[in-house]
């Protein structure tokens, strides 16, 4: 690594250390017992009406290993589905899958059955754990997985007996957000846990490099695939992380709200492993679109110290005024990941928290971090920040040739220990995303500034051809962002016959009046002719992923629907 430039740690704070030990402990259960000693009574994450220790998160992890080894007959590498929401039993079924040498497949509870399906066909995962409100879609598609092993979790389960039941009652049959389904064979999640404390866990020995998940991505090449995460992947990427911020970092004093869903490898490896690891208190939002029930959650906890985010989270409460309807006086770290952060948002942010969103960048391949903004950042540049310890940067340029340039574009790559091991059996992609001397194809235009800090200029597969022009949506977006009339904006690029392609607009108005002309106007004063969106649409919202990322392909999509009928 001391042969290749990295002009970044010129960058880099005093107290943050070039490279760190990527293998603490030899496997995350290792890291796991040792934080639940040391932090034992500690709250440890926090659920709408439920609250769990560190002692007590640890104790029922390893009564559901035990269930998982002797009931289900698991062994080491098989693969458990984990299908929840950020719910208390969240934790506890990821933990305990770990500690019996399990393969974690995250899956976003909210996916249609025909993708639900291709991710438990693809991973060959023969064991579940779902959420009730959404088991009826598993019913549909289990005849063509693999799965033999079903647990059913509810919202309540973790609240104790009686508030558990009466929760459970409540959603089931006032809310009615449970679905009828019908699983043979499956078991409830409490029945699971009575079971498995009838007898201790194997311990299962394990080792860095062994798989500790399957996390399924859109990648570079837009198909889903498994990124094969191990061990040692993700202790790395938290050591990473509390080698930029760990100076910072109160250990076992913290209190981190996570909006963000667990399933998520952003909120996965930062909000439950690191903020784990140093003892945090994390509050569990389940829902966070319930903004009336977020909103009740942000007044009991007003004492957050720490908030993980996306741009659109920041921007959703703002727009709700939530920062000038509840002071929280006790925060002062604020990360923005999953998607980039517009100067607009930041802005708005900065003037009603005097914080600044320290954007960071990664991609699941990388388990996530790769670049944060340090702590000492004073203002926000719209840059990704720097490379975390122990991790190489480049931009390769068209032409094949690495550049060090200042502001010449190419794309981003990385190197380090937090680099996954491949795509679960694809071996054409891994090849086609990793190069020989074993960096990783990011898929992202990027541009080097002062101080070996990173600019993502945006993703090579949304860069539209104007005339011969290259257009960067991200450019146009962050400036639409500033506009106080529009609440949200994304740009795609729609087909042409005069010019290859043209800039088309979609933008959420915070004022009703405003006028397509009005806007284009606006644009006028900040960006060049040729960048000019040609074509506006207002609506009332944007299609966003399960983390609040907006979905071009989905804009696209709409827009060739609409030409089409």
């Amino acid at each position: 690594m001391k042969t290749e430039p990295r002009p970044w740690l010129q960058s880099y704070p005093p107290e943050v250390p070039d490279n760190i030990d990527p293998h603490p402990f030899a496997c995350l259960p290792d890291m796991i017992d040792f934080c639940a000693e040391r932090y034992n009574d500690r709250p440890a994450f926090i659920n709408m009406f439920g609250t769990m220790s560190f002692t007590q998160v640890h104790k029922e992890a390893e009564i559901f290993a035990s269930f998982l080894q002797h009931e289900w007959g698991l062994k080491k590498g098989d693969k458990l589905a984990v299908m929840m929401p950020n719910l208390l039993q969240y934790p506890v079924a990821v933990f305990g899958a770990l500690k019996a040498g399990l393969v974690v497949v995250n899956i976003n509870p909210l996916y249609t059955p025909r993708e639900l399906a291709l991710q438990l066909q693809d991973s060959g995962a023969t064991a579940i754990v779902v959420i009730a409100n959404f088991a009826f879609n598993l019913q549909k598609i289990i005849a063509s997985t693999q799965i033999k092993h079903i647990a059913i979790t509810n919202v309540g389960d973790s609240f104790g007996f009686v508030r558990g039941h009466l929760v459970n009652f409540f959603v089931r049959f006032v809310q009615k957000m449970v679905p009828k389904f019908f699983l043979l064979g499956a078991i409830s999640f409490r029945e699971a846990l009575r079971r498995g404390a009838q007898r201790p866990p194997v311990p299962v020995m394990m080792q860095p490099q062994d798989i500790a998940y399957l996390q399924y991505t859109g990648g570079t090449t837009g198909q889903a695939k498994g990124a094969m995460l191990s061990h040692g992947n993700i202790m790395a990427n938290v050591e990473q992380a509390l080698g930029m911020y760990g100076n910072i970092i109160k250990r076992g004093e913290e209190k981190v709200l996570t909006a963000l869903p667990l399933y998520h490898i952003f909120a996965h490896t930062i909000n439950l492993m690191l903020f784990f690891a140093i003892g945090a208190s994390n509050v569990l939002i389940t829902d966070p679109r319930n903004f009336k029930a977020f909103a009740a959650d942000l007044k009991r906890h007003r004492d957050i110290s720490v908030l993980t985010g996306v741009n659109t989270l920041f921007n959703g409460l703002l727009n709700k005024n939530i920062f000038k309807d509840i002071k929280f006086s006790q925060l002062r770290l604020v990360i923005g990941g999953g998607a980039a952060v517009q100067s607009g948002v930041e802005e708005r942010f900065f003037k009603e928290t005097g914080l600044h969103i320290l954007e960071g960048y990664g991609l699941t391949e990388c388990s996530p971090l790769c670049c944060v903004n340090p702590p000492t950042a004073k203002n926000f540049t719209g840059s990704i920040g720097i490379p975390v310890p122990s991790t190489l940067a480049r931009i390769v340029t068209p032409d094949g040739e690495i550049t060090w340039d200042l502001n010449t574009p190419g794309e981003l790559e990385f190197k380090g220990p937090q680099v996954m091991a491949g795509y679960y059996n694809r071996p054409k992609e891994t090849a086609h995303v990793m190069t020989e001397d074993g960096y990783v194809r990011t898929g992202d235009i990027a541009v080097w500034i002062e101080g070996g800090y990173l600019k993502i200029i945006d993703r090579l597969k949304d860069m539209i051809l104007v005339s011969g022009f290259n257009v960067f949506p991200s450019e146009i977006e962050d400036v639409v962002s500033r506009f106080e009339r529009v609440s949200e904006c994304a740009v795609i690029g729609v087909p042409s016959a005069k010019t290859g392609e043209a800039i088309k607009l979609y933008a959420v108005r915070r004022d009703p009046d405003l006028t397509e002309d009005e806007l284009r106007t606006y644009c006028r004063g900040y960006l060049t002719p040729y960048k000019i969106p040609r074509y506006i649409e207002f609506v009332d919202a944007l299609p966003k992923s399960a983390i609040g990322k907006v979905l071009r392909r989905c804009l696209r999509q709409q827009h060739q629907n609409s030409d089409n009928s």
